[in-house]
């Protein structure tokens, strides 16, 4: 080969290789799209539930996907979970580290995935449709801020309306000054989380660990909890009275 051509070919292969490399990255289908954010993995009776966080930046064999801390003790088995991906098909596949697939699941209705009869029978659905039950059941009521296993405060959540987006939030007095100077007046959920909201716009957001528990994402030492306080254990019986 000629010099001439010789040199035609190195600029034609150079050429190829930056073409190569400027290559845009394939875009998310609609379907992956529509599954960022927060979801509840349970299994068909719901006494075992955590929530996987989905979102589109690259990771691994795939793209981006957090588990809440419940989910360690609730699906032991899936803690490997290092990414997901999504086929031409839609199904959604969890892998671990290596890209080999925990769990393939479908989509059987808008908002709700459910796993392929090769794979443990597990649900994944968006928690945005069951927020208002969740909300009255749960929710209202007495709660208490603790850190460090100390209770540091106690607060009302009403079920009177803030304003159109919140309900609104009481601290009771003798708050710790770390709750204090936060100052929270409000509160909602947004995808699963716990927002709660300050006067001035600052907000803390918590995740569920388990029923009646909530802490503050993301996590700090000492962790700080939002949960239920304890009933008061029931009087004692009077004592029988002397004998005769």
């Amino acid at each position: 080969m000629t010099p001439k051509r010789l040199l035609v070919s190195a600029v034609l292969a150079m050429w190829g290789t930056a073409a190569l490399a400027q290559a845009p990255a394939p875009q998310p289908s609609d379907a992956a799209r529509a599954l960022v954010g927060v979801w509840e993995l349970s299994n068909p009776d719901r006494d075992r539930k955590c929530q996987l966080t989905f979102r589109l930046d690259a990771s691994g064999p795939g793209r981006a996907v957090s588990q809440s801390t419940a989910c360690a003790a609730a699906f032991p088995d899936l803690r490997p979970i290092a990414a997901w991906t999504m086929g031409i098909d839609d199904a959604l596949k969890l892998v671990d580290a290596r890209g080999s697939v925990l769990l393939e699941l479908n989509e059987v209705e808008a908002g709700m995935y459910e796993t392929t009869p090769s794979f443990t029978h597990y649900f994944l659905q968006t928690l945005a449709a069951t927020n208002k039950e969740r909300i009255t059941d749960d929710l209202f009521g007495e709660w208490q801020f603790s850190r460090g296993g100390k209770t540091i405060c106690g607060l009302t959540l009403a079920n009177t309306a803030y304003d159109t987006d919140s309900f609104a939030l009481t601290l009771k007095p003798g708050c710790d000054p770390f709750i204090a100077r936060f100052g929270p007046v409000s509160w909602r959920l947004d995808r699963g989380q716990f927002v709660m909201l300050a006067a001035n716009g600052q907000s803390w957001r918590f995740e569920e660990n388990e029923e009646s528990t909530w802490s503050r994402i993301p996590a700090a030492r000492p962790q700080v909890l939002m949960v239920r306080p304890q009933a008061p254990p029931p009087p004692s019986p009077p004592p029988p009275p002397p004998p005769q």
